[in-house]
């Protein structure tokens, strides 16, 4: 079985629970603890030298990054259309998970951490790029239903968590109609499970 380090509130571990729930994947889930430093413990390190969450453990294969093991899972799926076999939607798929790591990450996530977990930053300039990174989005689920072609893909899965939190950093999701259709959508998918659905 397959064996997930996970914080039930970090948004990149929600996107692997994310996947493993709509490919209906059986896991263990091994709480990590990083108020405590659970993942800077040796035995930890060993799995992750970044010593970050989520880690997927598949048999002996040890895959760290949120976005490595979206990879990961999809590609060995039976469903494809997460990852499909076509060079122009996986190109978009990675033009999309670029946006997760960067304007999502450094914007959404980072006031996010900032509001909740009182961590340093400069909010108004974190929400300001968190905007920017949802006007972009907005614009293209404007012209289609799902980010990278005409089916739900890991595009949508690495962007979905930190957006859907994006009130959490104090910023406004009403004036981005497309992205709440786009939630819709995504939550009517079978397999579907919220952040705080923790079992």
């Amino acid at each position: 079985m397959k064996r997930l380090y996970d914080m039930d509130l970090s948004g990149n571990c929600y996107k692997v629970r994310l996947l493993l729930g709509f490919l209906d994947l059986a896991y263990e889930k091994l709480p990590v603890d990083l108020t405590r430093g659970d993942n800077r413990t040796s035995s930890f390190l060993a799995l992750n030298p970044r010593g970050e969450v989520p880690v997927l453990i598949d048999n002996d294969t040890v895959i760290w990054d949120s976005s490595a093991i979206l990879v990961y899972l999809a590609t060995n799926a039976a469903d494809k259309r997460w990852y499909p076999d076509d060079a122009l939607i996986r190109a978009r798929i990675v033009q999309w998970m670029a946006v997760a790591g960067h304007e999502i990450q450094y914007g959404l996530a980072a006031a996010r951490a900032v509001k909740l977990f009182g961590r340093t930053g400069d909010l108004p300039q974190l929400q300001e790029i968190g905007r920017r990174a949802l006007a972009l989005l907005d614009e293209q689920l404007h012209k289609t239903h799902w980010l990278a072609g005409t089916d739900p893909t890991i595009a949508d899965i690495a962007c979905y968590p930190y957006v859907r939190c994006a009130e959490d950093g104090g910023i406004s999701l009403a004036p981005y109609t497309n992205i709440q259709h786009w939630f819709e959508r995504l939550e009517a998918l079978p397999g579907y499970r919220p952040m705080a659905d923790t079992a």
